[in-house]
């Protein structure tokens, strides 16, 4: 046999092993089709490419793993890492103590009015850590189904409920690839009352419920749907009360955390870019199937792009803050705004950074 025809064939049994793993590879992953709209343009109008995060600054303690989740609190950032540790660093990153580790994944945080901090752990519930260093679990479960990846977390000025999330009941942490391609929608928005220790279920069949804040007055609270692409909002107050609805449709890209500053302004992170061949594939489950196998072995499609964006009240667009250069500071999974400086997280960088107010909203 010549050279040439050992070759083909070769050649041709590669091509059969690969068909055959995308084609018969078991997978837990079922694809739901959906008709994700267009789109919006990043080359013109409110979304337009722009390098407002090239200033970011870094802030606080270097070589971290993954400091997502952050809170300011007298000068110092608090933030949750990879390895399941909880630290507290100077701004100058000279002072690091550690608080705690949750021995799961941190990945939001909110502070109690009574001094507890609450953390939101991908692996193990709903958390909070008292000021003797004790964990304690508050929900690992609601109405019957256990919490399969909670995700974030905002508490009211009373300190009566938690609002938090469970991205999805059926992909844990690490899984999250997989949760948005499936867009089974089995993520929810959940209530927990200190009082009572139960827990209520505000909304179910969420597209991966992610970031959570109270708005003004604390009349209402939104999720973020990153597999939907958009925020979605629960009235807790007024004629609307207990109903719900779309506070923005059709982003530019998978929304992560969100934060309220307390006024007048929402900060949405954007973990990355809409991704063009999963929106075109998203009608056939088929084809997204094969994806899913694709992805367990190769890098998820993900575009290496620092994005936020801020809202007001009314979902209207603010501030679009991008940076598309070779070494930006992405994915931004969480934005907080202190003071004149908005502050940002990453659950795959190595430090936090910071950027000037006045340059965001400009």
């Amino acid at each position: 046999m010549s050279r040439s025809i050992r070759f083909r064939h070769v050649v041709l049994l590669v091509l059969v092993v690969i068909a055959a793993f995308l084609l018969l590879m078991p997978t837990k992953v079922q694809p739901v089709a959906w008709n994700p709209p267009p789109a919006p343009s990043l080359t013109s109008g409110v979304y337009a490419d722009n390098q407002r995060l090239k200033d970011v600054e870094p802030v606080g303690a270097g070589h971290l793993e993954g400091p997502e989740a952050l809170l300011l609190e007298d000068s110092a950032l608090i933030t949750g890492l990879h390895d399941g540790r909880l630290i507290r660093t100077s701004l100058d990153g000279k002072f690091t103590q550690v608080l705690a580790d949750t021995g799961g994944r941190p990945l939001g945080l909110a502070r109690h009015p009574n001094g507890l901090l609450v953390i939101a752990d991908g692996v193990k519930g709903l958390l909070s850590l008292d000021a003797q260093g004790r964990l304690i679990p508050l929900v690992t479960e609601a109405k019957g189904v256990p919490l399969g990846f909670t995700d974030d977390v905002a508490i009211d000025k009373s300190g009566h409920y938690a609002y938090f999330s469970d991205a999805s009941s059926r992909f844990g942490y690490g899984s999250d690839g997989d949760a948005i391609i499936e867009h089974g929608g089995d993520g929810r928005l959940l209530r927990y009352d200190f009082q009572t220790g139960k827990t209520a279920v505000l909304l179910d069949k969420l597209e991966f419920a992610n970031g959570v804040a109270l708005g003004p007055d604390e009349s209402f609270v939104l999720v973020n749907e990153t597999g939907a692409y958009r925020i979605s909002r629960y009235w807790l107050s007024g004629p609307k009360a207990g109903t719900h609805d779309v506070f923005i449709d059709n982003l530019p890209g998978m929304p992560d955390n969100l934060s309220f500053n307390g006024e007048n302004r929402f900060w949405v992170a954007l973990y990355a870019p809409r991704n063009a061949l999963l929106d075109a594939t998203a009608p056939h489950p088929f084809v997204r199937k094969m994806i899913a196998r694709a992805m367990s072995v190769l890098p998820k499609p993900v575009e290496k792009r620092g994005f936020a964006l801020g809202l007001d009240v009314q979902g209207q667009v603010i501030a679009n803050l991008q940076d598309g250069s070779r070494d930006n500071y992405s994915p931004i999974t969480t934005v907080r705004e202190y003071g004149e400086w908005l502050y940002f997280g990453s659950l795959k960088a190595d430090h936090m950074v910071r950027l000037p107010l006045a340059k965001a909203l400009q």
